[in-house]
């Protein structure tokens, strides 16, 4: 059997794959490869081998500033969703009490 180097790429598909679908066997036959190649290449993604000057997929890096901009942003618009919400089953409740068992 000749032997392939496969690229950086493929092997996180492969591995990002074989994490999603919990099945590193189908993804390895899908693939035409070994199962014990693809579980090795699952370790070494979770280990963070494939991370020396790349990102995962084509996403770029965020700084932890702006992690953490959108992270209280998002908390905001979860707030304000929740309250919504809550509003609205009061209105319900005082207008039409029948209906709220419905909503539950």
């Amino acid at each position: 059997m000749k032997r392939t180097r496969h690229p950086r790429e493929f092997k996180i598909q492969v591995a990002n794959e074989s994490i999603e679908t919990g099945n590193a066997a189908l993804v390895a036959r899908r693939y035409e490869l070994s199962p014990n190649m693809v579980n090795r290449w699952v370790k070494e993604y979770k280990d963070g081998k494939f991370d020396d000057h790349a990102t995962h997929g084509d996403t770029t890096p965020l700084d932890t500033k702006q992690l953490s901009q959108e992270n209280d942003q998002l908390k905001k618009l979860l707030g304000e969703k929740d309250l919504e919400i809550a509003i609205l089953r009061d209105l319900i409740k005082k207008k039409n009490p029948h209906l709220l068992k419905n909503l539950k």
